[in-house]
């Protein structure tokens, strides 16, 4: 389970099996989306597929997450999502009720983010050898003129940002997943990203890296960002965007918020001359009303994270070896 968490395992399974068989210039990135020429034009191309448990959860469901998880990769490399693919795998026995639900709320969610699905496939599965329903996305976009995102351009001087608060979305699937009650409801912060991305593209093309939050929280998106670009990072532990909810449920559970996982936030390494700017563009959309500075990049511990913390010192910030909360996208 741990190598299918986001975390180190499954960066050395990336590393040493999949890298390795597929090659090609396209793929060795390792963005959230792939940058491709093609016929004279750029596109960004992504899959991801989708095994949460329970299929239903407070603020979306595992349909919100097919769609919005592969439009919010294209989005990172600047791109709005044109046309996604939809795979459904399913187990023998599954009500057809329950299909119909999900293939509802696939095409709520697809119209919600202004894309079409144009294509798709459907295998069934012994009864036993799977879980209800699994879902695959795949999606293509446009990428603009002028737009460079991927993290390799991370660089010293960069202001790190994030578009509102973290943990809510891994929260809310543990709370209904165990029946656990917080005293306030957590709910998923699944949404997709497209606009918000446009809102920061309009006021500097300029923007070095986009990154999803998913598996492994914003401390493995930072981390992996971080050794792609060979920089350091530092974070501010006093201005990360933790809600009380999420802070409670962490205490409790015994996990830290900035390993869970977010479904509708971005964070952003941006040139400081620029940062105002792009922070101002955040707060005016609606899914970043809450953006905020979190840290910087530094010529030090190039490859490290660490985070300063409220009592003065620092931290070191390590990618998880696996996933605390399997089986939440």
């Amino acid at each position: 389970m741990g190598h299918g968490g986001g975390g180190v395992l499954s960066a050395e399974l990336v590393e040493h099996v999949f890298a390795p068989a597929f090659g090609g210039p396209a793929l060795s990135t390792l963005a959230d989306s792939a940058a491709v020429t093609l016929g004279g034009v750029r596109l960004a191309f992504s899959t991801d597929s989708y095994v949460v448990r329970p299929l239903f959860f407070p603020g979306g469901s595992i349909a919100d997450l097919a769609v919005n998880g592969t439009v919010n990769d294209l989005a990172m490399s600047g791109a709005r999502a044109a046309y996604l693919s939809c795979g459904f795998l399913l187990e023998e026995g599954v009500e057809t009720a329950l299909v119909a639900r999900v293939a509802e709320a696939l095409g709520a969610a697809a119209r919600t983010a202004g894309v079409e699905i144009a294509t798709g496939d459907t295998k069934v599965v012994e009864a036993g050898h799977g879980d209800g329903i699994y879902l695959n996305t795949a999606g293509i976009g446009l990428i603009p003129d002028g737009v460079d995102i991927r993290p390799q351009r991370a660089a010293p001087g960069d202001v790190v940002l994030v578009s509102g608060p973290i943990g809510e979305h891994g929260i809310a699937v543990m709370s209904v997943r165990e029946g656990l009650e917080f005293g306030v409801g957590v709910e998923s912060d699944c949404a997709a990203l497209g606009g918000l991305v446009e809102a920061m593209l309009a006021v500097t093309p300029d923007l070095h890296v986009l990154r999803d939050p998913t598996r492994g929280g914003l401390a493995t998106a930072v981390g992996e960002i971080a050794a792609a670009a060979s920089v350091g990072v530092v974070l501010d532990e006093r201005k990360l965007p933790v809600p009380d909810p999420v802070a409670n449920a962490c205490a409790v559970l015994g996990l830290d918020p900035m390993y869970v996982a977010n479904e509708g936030k971005l964070v952003a390494f941006v040139p400081r001359a620029e940062a105002d700017a792009v922070l101002a563009a955040m707060r005016a959309h609606p899914l970043g009303t809450g953006a905020t500075v979190i840290g910087e990049c530094v010529t030090d511990h190039p490859g490290m994270v660490v985070a300063r913390t409220g009592l003065g010192g620092t931290r070191v910030v390590d990618l998880p070896l696996g996933e605390q909360l399997p089986r939440i996208c």
